[in-house]
């Protein structure tokens, strides 16, 4: 397992905050009308916790298992949790990767945000299997879908900008594509102090471009694509229905 976020956790919070408000409201319509009677609902991928959140309140009886690889982020994860009596009594936090998650035997609804693309196309197929053996008819797993749908160049950009106390946080981001359908993403934050800057941090990763018609493809499930909430526009999501 790569651990594809420990060089960057200290800033992820900054960036999953701005994304959860723009994602978590469609996210959480997605899974307002889960039946969550048959098993629970897993989070693929969980991060800090932020999306779980999102996950328990749209479904307030439901219990969760989140998985998170990366111990960086799993304790801030756990965190988050603990602090909760609610999360606290519903959600199992558990170390796995997508590839060898051990799974439960059955499953209400998947989430899988920021992750489908450090699948390559033979490990999602597989992951799709495995998924769809749990899952009733009907149920969704919902995909962030990251809107780069085939490799190309992407110029960096400053796509945030924040302060905390004295210091102003830059996350630069950029990408080009490497072999097949995969880009590498190089992201840098710069930390500045009255204007000059103090401290880089720069990491990269392999993404595997798709979209939402090639994930439901592989799958062989039916799927949409949810672009807009409330006519604003939203990162993108995909639903994926077996």
């Amino acid at each position: 397992m790569i651990d594809y976020y420990s060089t960057s956790a200290e800033f992820y919070e900054m960036v999953a905050t701005r994304h959860t408000a723009s994602s978590g409201p469609p996210l959480r319509r997605v899974l307002e009308g889960v039946d969550t009677s048959y098993g629970p609902v897993l989070e693929i991928g969980g991060g800090t916790g932020r999306v779980t959140e999102v996950i328990a309140s749209a479904l307030p009886q439901a219990e969760i298992i989140v998985a998170e690889p990366s111990a960086t982020m799993r304790a801030m994860l756990t965190s988050r949790v603990a602090r909760n009596p609610d999360l606290r009594r519903r959600v199992t936090v558990v170390d796995g990767a997508a590839q060898d998650l051990p799974l439960p035997e059955k499953l209400s609804a998947v989430v899988i945000f920021g992750v489908a693309g450090h699948l390559t196309a033979p490990e999602r197929v597989a992951l799709w299997k495995r998924l769809a053996a749990c899952l009733p008819d009907g149920a969704p797993i919902v995909v962030e879908l990251m809107g780069v749908s085939s490799p190309r160049v992407i110029p960096p950009v400053m796509s945030l900008r924040e302060t905390i106390g004295r210091q102003t946080y830059e996350w630069w981001i950029g990408g080009e594509p490497t072999e097949g359908d995969a880009m590498r993403f190089t992201t840098t934050w710069k930390v500045l102090s009255d204007g000059r800057i103090v401290r880089e941090v720069t990491d990269s990763y392999v993404w595997h471009t798709f979209d939402v018609a090639r994930l439901a493809a592989e799958a062989g499930m039916t799927s949409r694509r949810i672009t807009e909430a409330g006519g604003q526009a939203i990162p993108e999501i995909g639903v994926l229905v077996k």
